[in-house]
């Protein structure tokens, strides 16, 4: 178990950049799906990958899961706090007592959506939990509510 951990961060250290960009180059040809997929054509092009390294660099790629298929973003990943790339992901804003925010995004995109936000590090937001199309954002009372809904529809418009 040791080893895998020493390969993992041997991984992140030195290969990381040339397996995203191997990665990008399978999402962009062919519909893959699950990520122990993405694994098995890294390993078979020479990288040395997990499910976790796979999961990151999905991540800092900025790739969606839309229906059953990874696809990246329309435009080059852009620093973490800039949400132009999510915005076409989310679809509705709602609120669901005075500290319940709910965002609904395009299916499999969730995720994505949810770590840039807790990436952001707002002083009104709590936490989140993401589920597929489906976030929760918590605040601590109804004035960090309004202000997070002005953030949200300053960014998505929703």
């Amino acid at each position: 178990m040791q080893d895998l951990h020493l390969l993992e961060a041997e991984s992140e250290n030195g290969s990381a950049p040339a397996r995203r960009s191997t990665l990008a180059k399978i999402i962009r040809e062919q519909a893959v799906g699950r990520q122990t997929e993405l694994v098995a054509l890294l390993r078979k092009l020479g990288h040395v990958a997990t499910q976790s390294s796979v999961s990151r660099d999905l991540r800092e790629l900025g790739v969606a899961k839309i229906g059953d298929r990874y696809v990246l973003p329309e435009t080059p990943p852009v620093p973490r706090n800039d949400f132009s790339t999510l915005k076409q992901f989310v679809s509705a804003r709602l609120t669901a007592g005075t500290n319940l925010t709910v965002l609904k995004t395009t299916i499999g995109s969730a995720q994505s959506v949810a770590v840039a936000i807790d990436t952001a590090r707002w002083p009104e937001v709590v936490g989140t939990i993401s589920g597929d199309d489906t976030i929760f954002i918590a605040t601590a009372g109804p004035l960090e509510q309004r202000q997070l809904g002005e953030r949200l529809l300053a960014i998505f418009g929703r």
